[in-house]
């Protein structure tokens, strides 16, 4: 993967705004391209990584029986690849550990980001999130819950402010169980607008 060029970024920008009518050089304007080419490099900042590399496990006391275990309301920004506005919202992730196995709870979180900061649709995110959480711990299964709000239907096109999608992907026992996968849902909390 390759390092942005924050530097033609920044050109590229000053254009777009010639070119949707406005003066780059207005006082307003003037540091709105360097703005833009680091916040892109910030949001996109997984773009240039090609695999997560922080999902350390740790060694527990666990049955065959063990618990399941969720991390909710994760907060995640991210921007659509169709067309380059923001969605944003949050994930909920449970997982079954096995062979006393676990994850540490930051690494969720960390998963996420890193998942998330890219273009990308939502869907893309959910299967990802779950995805990599089982290839890292081996669970006996894998569920994600994604709400989120998007700009391009809130912002244009539909313009329906305040609606919400929810995205899910279930693994291994979540996927097979159906009275697992009703815990797992009905322990989420509620969307929040």
């Amino acid at each position: 993967m390759t390092e942005l060029n924050l530097n033609r970024i920044e050109e590229l920008v000053r254009e777009i705004l010639i070119e949707i009518g406005e003066d780059p050089d207005r006082e307003g304007l003037v540091e709105t391209p360097k703005r833009v080419a680091k916040a892109l490099k910030e949001m996109t900042a997984s773009t240039c990584k090609t695999e997560f590399t922080e999902g350390k496990m740790f060694p527990t006391e666990t049955s065959q029986a063990s618990q399941m275990v969720s991390v909710n309301n994760i907060p995640f920004y991210s921007m659509c690849e169709h067309h380059m506005l923001p969605f944003f919202g949050t994930v909920n992730v449970g997982y079954l550990p096995q062979e006393g196995k676990i994850i540490g709870l930051s690494k969720i979180p960390r998963l996420v980001d890193y998942v998330s900061k890219k273009l990308n649709v939502q869907e893309n995110i959910t299967r990802n999130v779950a995805d990599i959480l089982m290839e890292i711990t081996n669970a006996r299964g894998v569920a994600v819950v994604v709400d989120a709000r998007h700009m391009c239907v809130e912002m244009r096109g539909v313009a329906k402010t305040n609606s919400v999608t929810r995205t899910t992907y279930f693994l291994g026992a979540f996927n097979d169980d159906v009275q697992l996968r009703n815990e797992f849902l009905q322990s989420l909390p509620k969307v929040i607008h």
